[in-house]
């Protein structure tokens, strides 16, 4: 089976299985993991960061960042897509009454800096409090634009707000620009990364930030019920998707080219070449055509997540032959 719905179905490499199988573990609850502890390290130096938590998931350190940065009462300004906001169960208003302010997110995967601007409440017992700006890198498979970030720092720093990344393929946008992923984290005053995506560990995230904010990050985490006993067994695999697994994002961007040039001449397409960035195609094709088409893929043993549009995503498990072949399935639909 061919499976496009996402790069968080990819399996552990074995050099991932074997570091798992002969893990040193302790207490994670207590820090006396010392695999845990070795990930948590690692993630902080290759990011640039004074310290990191490990956590089971991207939705749980996403609302670790905003439980503890911010406050019952205030708000934060986010993408009207962005998965902070729409597919986290509402979890920071949920959980910690902190008010969304959803903006319309441009086709790059920016916030206007204006229409931020425009949306941050006055110091009135009337509003409330905007704290924070979230982030998302990449954002539909684009990654943020370089020169977009310092001015979203910029902008956060002349208002007081304090800017979150939620950099569940942050290193996907590193590879795509060519730069270390610091380049792009020393921005924001907190990130979170994904480790079961593209890079291929099969559960955990990350949340980076100052030695203080984790301390407190720590809190949330097990109020949360996000602590983990002898969590190294996990976290050896963490530990080789950052030392093994980033270049080799470069190899699911390419056959995410490869696709989208072998798909690009069918007439009731809609691509776009600037849509293409990372380790994503996406097709505009309509709901009733989309769900056609998946029924047929799906007949050839191809998955993929069909709604008003289609989302292809290319991960370590999909490869070349599988890329002609679902080219040559989707042609043989069209005609």
């Amino acid at each position: 089976m061919i499976d496009l719905r996402s790069d968080t179905v990819t399996t552990p490499t074995a050099n991932m299985k074997k570091a798992m199988s002969s893990a040193v573990v302790g207490d994670d609850v207590y820090g006396a993991d010392p695999t845990v502890n070795e990930l948590e390290a690692l993630a902080a130096e290759k990011l640039g960061f004074e310290s990191a938590l490990f956590a089971s998931s991207g939705t749980q350190t996403n609302l670790i960042a905003l439980l503890t940065h911010c406050q019952r009462g205030d708000e934060y300004i986010v993408g009207q897509q962005a998965h902070t906001y729409k597919y986290e169960g509402g979890g920071a208003a949920v959980l910690g009454s902190i008010q969304p302010q959803p903006l319309n997110t441009r086709d790059d995967g920016t916030l206007a800096l204006e229409h931020i601007e425009a949306a941050i409440k006055p110091d009135d017992v009337h509003f409330a409090r905007t704290r924070l700006v979230a982030l998302e890198n990449t954002m539909h498979g684009r990654a943020l634009p370089m020169d977009y970030m310092p001015a979203a720092r910029e902008l956060a720093e002349s208002k007081g707000l304090i800017l979150h990344l939620d950099g569940a393929r942050i290193f996907n946008a590193s590879v795509f620009h060519g730069v270390d992923v610091k380049e792009i984290s020393q921005h924001f005053d907190s990130v979170s990364v994904c480790l079961s995506k593209g890079l291929c560990a099969p559960v955990g995230s990350l949340l980076c930030g100052g030695a203080d904010f984790i301390h407190e990050a720590r809190r949330w985490r097990k109020m949360l019920g996000g602590g983990m006993r002898q969590a190294g067994y996990i976290a050896a695999a963490g530990i080789v998707a950052l030392n093994e697994n980033v270049d080799r994002l470069q190899f699911d961007h390419d056959h995410a080219r490869a696709l989208f040039e072998g798909l690009r001449d069918i007439d009731e397409l809609h691509m776009t070449e600037d849509s293409v960035q990372t380790n994503m195609v996406f097709l505009h094709c309509g709901k009733r055509v989309a769900t056609e088409l998946a029924a047929h893929l799906e007949s050839k043993k191809i998955v993929i997540s069909a709604g008003d549009s289609v989302r292809l995503v290319l991960h370590k498990d999909v490869t070349i032959e599988d890329v002609i072949k679902v080219t040559s399935v989707c042609k043989s639909f069209f005609k």
